[in-house]
């Protein structure tokens, strides 16, 4: 015979369905979280690639119009050391600028910085429950 009372296994099993419902909330939030950090990184993606394009495009069409006019201005007495410096400027130019978006790209913060943190509280929060 069974020493339990009709009416515990009932509350064991409220106890574990409120427990499973607690879990099931918290994984929808953490995934609601999720998506929300993976819309909001590919907004601020997209935006920063149109704006890089436009300021490449304006840039390339400024630095090609000033390499014309200083040719032009230079051309009956320096055109060679003219050009020649203008070349020497453009290519250091672009190897400090390509190295320093190479470090900025390296140091971006974490992906989903935010949803792991949740995460990890979530986890210790359960934890210290058991």
């Amino acid at each position: 015979m069974s020493t339990e009372t009709p009416g515990s296994g009932s509350g064991l099993f409220d106890s574990l369905k409120g427990f499973a419902a607690s879990l099931v909330a918290i994984v929808h939030t953490r995934l609601d979280l999720l998506s929300t950090d993976l819309e909001e990184e590919r907004t601020r993606l997209a935006s920063v690639l149109l704006m890089l394009f436009v300021a490449l495009f304006c840039l390339g069409i400024g630095v090609v119009l000033l390499t014309i006019l200083i040719a032009v201005v230079f051309w009956d007495s320096h055109r060679l050391m003219a050009l020649g410096g203008l070349t020497g400027f453009f290519l250091v130019s672009g190897v400090v600028t390509f190295g320093c978006a190479r470090r900025k790209f390296r140091a971006k913060p974490r992906l989903f910085a935010a949803s792991l943190a949740e995460l990890s509280k979530d986890r210790q929060n359960l934890m210290d429950r058991s």
